[in-house]
């Protein structure tokens, strides 16, 4: 997996995610599918790490992962069909997990009775809820509930049109402090990200031209959708492998975009 890109919208997600942990706020963000919610949400709260180091089953699990502890975020995604008994067990599971692993790095052994914190989710300063329209009104309500018992900021997640469903529920609504609409890159920063993955030769004939048009290609096929370049990009991998090509030309692009339903 390539390392995650630091982007504009990460950083403006990044601010927005430290308010609401810092204020204890409930927050709210949406954007269209694809543009990087959920990628930029873990990588904030250490995620990938975080299930790394809790999936070794060994004896001394190793130092908790730094990301982890500077974030102190629980990351929970309901599933589709999702219960009151499940979000009433996934809620304050994610966030203990996060609490644990706060408590064990400070004291390497945690017991329940005595680190009281853990068991209670006293240690996590924040819960992001991914794909938050997948909740009902009674998920919505348990949102709500697990938000005034403890101290900590929620982010919801979710589509364009979350804001207004939310806004029929004034319960949950009054509580929400901050809002932030994750947007699609621009086409100059796409560039720029683009140019950081895929290198130009230093010693092409043309001077980089082929390069340079492929990259506008990549960035026009795909207008600026973190998902879109992730699939696009794999194709051109998998298009330069079979054809045993290194350089990164318009007719690669056009091959790799002729396997996917984009740009037709």
């Amino acid at each position: 997996m390539p390392p995650f890109q630091i982007t504009h919208e990460h950083r403006r997600f990044a601010e927005f995610a430290d308010a609401v942990r810092t204020h204890r706020y409930i927050g709210l963000c949406w954007g269209p599918p694809g543009v990087g919610k959920t990628l930029s949400a873990r990588h904030y709260a250490g995620a990938d790490d975080w299930e790394q180091w809790d999936s070794i089953f060994t004896e001394d699990l190793g130092p908790v992962p730094e990301r982890v502890l500077d974030a102190r975020t629980a990351f929970f995604t309901p599933t589709v069909a999702a219960t009151p008994r499940q979000i009433d067990q996934g809620l304050p599971r994610a966030c203990q997990r996060i609490s644990f692993a706060v408590d064990f790095a400070e004291h390497g052994v945690v017991d329940p009775y005595v680190h009281t914190q853990s068991r209670s989710s006293g240690r996590t300063e924040l819960l992001i809820i991914d794909e938050a329209d997948r909740l009902k009104t009674t998920g919505l309500e348990q949102v709500r509930d697990y938000f005034d018992h403890h101290h900590m900021g929620v982010i919801l997640i979710g589509m364009p049109g979350i804001e207004k469903r939310l806004a029929r529920y004034p319960q949950l609504y009054s509580r929400i402090g901050f809002a932030h609409e994750y947007r699609q890159l621009t086409p100059d920063e796409l560039t720029a990200v683009l140019a950081r993955r895929l290198p130009a030769a230093g010693d092409t004939a043309d001077g980089g031209v082929a390069h340079a048009t492929a990259i506008a290609t990549i960035v026009r096929i795909t207008a600026g959708n973190f998902r879109l370049v992730d699939r696009l990009l794999t194709q051109i991998e998998r298009v330069q492998t079979v054809n045993d090509l290194d350089a990164l030309t318009p007719e690669v692009v056009e091959a790799a975009r002729q396997a996917l339903l984009i740009g037709h």
